[in-house]
C-alpha cells in the first residue's frame, strides 16, 4: 500500500468516526449505559488510549528502533484490566478534554505514517503487532468496528433525536 492511499483510507474512516460523534452530539457523551455502564466519553477515551500505543509503535518503527514500553503498570497484563486502568485514570475528565485528546492523538498518528519509510507499509514483518495483516485506514480503526460501533450506534438509535 502506497502511504497517500493508507493515509486517503485513514482519513475517510476519522471522518465516518467524526460523523458518527457529531449525530451523538457532546450533550449526550456523558450517560452511561453505552458499552456495559461505559459512556460514549468512556468508549472515545478508551480508543485514544490504545490509539496512543499505536502512535508509539509507528513512531518507533519510523525510527527503527524497538516498540517502546507501554504506559499502563507492569503488572496489568490482560485486556479487561488494562482497560480497567484506562478507565480509571481518564474517567474525570471532561467530554472536551477526552475529544480534545482524541483528535490530537490521530493527527499524531497521521503524523507518524508520514514518517514511516514508504517500502515499510507492505512488509508485515515491520508490524507485528498487526499479526500480518494488512496496513490500511480500516484498521487503524478496526477495534472501534469489532468491538464498540455497533453499541455506539445501538445507543444513538435509542436517542431521539436532537434539535
Amino acid at each position: 500500500m502506497r502511504r497517500a492511499d493508507l493515509l486517503a483510507e485513514l482519513n475517510s474512516e476519522y471522518e465516518a468516526w467524526e460523523g458518527l460523534l457529531a449525530q451523538i452530539g457532546e450533550d449526550r457523551m456523558e450517560e452511561p449505559g453505552v458499552a456495559g455502564s461505559w459512556s460514549i466519553k468512556d468508549v472515545i477515551a478508551h480508543l485514544t488510549a490504545w490509539r496512543r500505543r499505536t502512535v508509539g509503535r509507528l513512531e518507533s518503527v519510523a525510527r527503527g528502533k524497538p516498540e517502546p514500553a507501554h504506559e499502563w503498570p507492569a503488572d496489568l497484563h490482560e485486556d479487561d484490566e488494562i482497560n480497567a486502568w484506562f478507565h480509571a485514570r481518564d474517567r474525570d475528565k471532561s467530554v472536551r478534554e477526552v475529544l480534545s485528546e482524541s483528535r490530537s492523538v490521530f493527527q499524531q498518528l497521521v503524523s507518524a505514517i508520514q514518517k514511516l519509510p514508504e517500502n515499510s507499509l507492505d512488509d508485515p514483518a515491520r508490524f507485528p503487532w498487526m499479526e500480518g495483516a494488512p496496513v490500511t485506514g480500516a484498521a487503524f480503526f478496526g477495534h472501534f468496528h469489532d468491538e464498540h460501533e455497533a453499541d455506539m450506534r445501538a445507543y444513538l438509535s435509542r436517542q431521539p433525536a436532537t434539535s
